[in-house]
């Protein structure tokens, strides 16, 4: 099982802006001095939120040179770790988001960040505590037990992830990402037919995402129901994908060495 369930699992350049020396007639010296104190000036917020809309190493550029301003900076210190997440450097993002919960212990967004990355590295043990610290702060958010979820399933702590899965569901009845991370586990178990009605559910939740739909082709396709998995997987993904996915499938139901990994992702809390 511990083989089908790898499978299973699931920058506008740097911005520095330079304080301008106020024009004054009759003391130039001393307003340049104060000027150049100053130094770079960190970015408005409206800078701040048009780089959101940027690619991952824009972002990533933009927002290390803000953390780099301030090191209590989280907007910027998780914003780094996200953008770093999103170019796949996951030891990075890591650390970013260690580096700010050293001087912001009980932020939030920064604990989130730091689970997020450190599942995101296939280091789930590591985003526990964050993780844990999270749920405590906003125990009426599914996210981080959601999170917390795929976390102890990467510590091979299967009732622990259950558990954390199932407080999610019920916090959230009507949000899709946390139902299908439960589907997932159950799958990750052998629960197939499980896994399938739940994910079935999820996909016809307002909330469903594209990764839900592909999980659900990918746990019938499991089942050995080629067809069904097929249709599924062409709602949403290109042919030359579905094709890759579908040999993947065909081999890990027996009909071959698998060689291919299914490119739908498990659901993010």
């Amino acid at each position: 099982m511990c083989r089908k369930r790898a499978f299973l699992a699931t920058v506008l350049g740097p911005v520095l802006l330079l304080a301008v020396a106020a024009h004054a007639a009759d003391k130039p010296a001393p307003t340049a001095a104060v000027s150049a104190a100053q130094g770079p000036r960190k970015a408005t917020p409206a800078q701040r939120a048009e780089v959101q809309r940027a690619d991952p190493l824009t972002r990533m550029a933009f927002w290390s040179n803000e953390a780099s301003q301030d090191g209590r900076d989280v907007e910027a210190a998780v914003n780094l770790s996200q953008a770093l997440r999103a170019l796949g450097r996951y030891d990075e993002a890591a650390e970013a988001a260690a580096q700010i919960l050293v001087v912001q212990p009980d932020s939030y967004d920064a604990l989130m960040e730091a689970a997020r990355a450190n599942v995101a590295r296939g280091q789930g043990f590591y985003a526990i505590e964050p993780g844990r610290r999270a749920a405590a702060l906003q125990p009426r958010d599914w996210r981080p037990l959601s999170l917390l979820g795929v976390a102890y399933e990467q510590a091979k702590r299967d009732d622990e992830a259950l558990a954390a899965h199932r407080q999610a569901v019920a916090l959230a009845p009507a949000e899709a990402v946390p139902l299908a991370n439960l589907a997932m586990h159950l799958a990750s178990t052998g629960d197939l037919p499980g896994a399938e009605a739940l994910l079935r559910k999820a996909a016809a939740l307002p909330t469903t995402t594209i990764q839900v739909r592909q999980n659900l082709a990918l746990v019938v396709g499991l089942q050995g129901r080629l067809d069904e998995a097929e249709k599924l997987a062409r709602q949403d993904l290109p042919p030359e994908s579905v094709d890759n996915n579908l040999a993947w499938l065909r081999a890990a139901t027996g009909q071959a060495s698998p060689t291919r990994s299914w490119n739908a992702v498990k659901a993010g809390g």
